[in-house]
């Protein structure tokens, strides 16, 4: 059970997985990037306040939702081999 063992003590994190390999994904990261600090250039410092607040709450709710879609697809995942070990049995 090496990947259970891994998983408990903290060897896995669920939330991270290669990013390198999706071309699209750094390709749209850059892109945030770039226009994020154009965007912050022309910032009063309240403004900057302000969408600092705001992207604190960006990433909150992403880091909610990303949870329950992790809960979600392991879910899914697991009725999915139930079925098939199932069909398997009754054969």
């Amino acid at each position: 059970m090496k990947l259970l063992e891994d998983f408990w003590y903290g060897n896995i994190d669920p939330r991270e997985y290669d990013k390198s390999s999706c071309s699209e994904c750094k390709e749209a990261f850059r892109l945030l990037v770039k226009n994020e600090e154009k965007l912050r250039a022309t910032f009063t410092d309240e403004q900057k306040e302000l969408f600092s607040l705001y992207t604190d709450c960006v990433t909150e709710y992403q880091t909610l939702a990303e949870c329950r879609l992790f809960q979600y697809s392991f879910s899914l995942g697991l009725k999915m081999m139930a079925e098939a070990l199932g069909e398997q049995q009754n054969r």
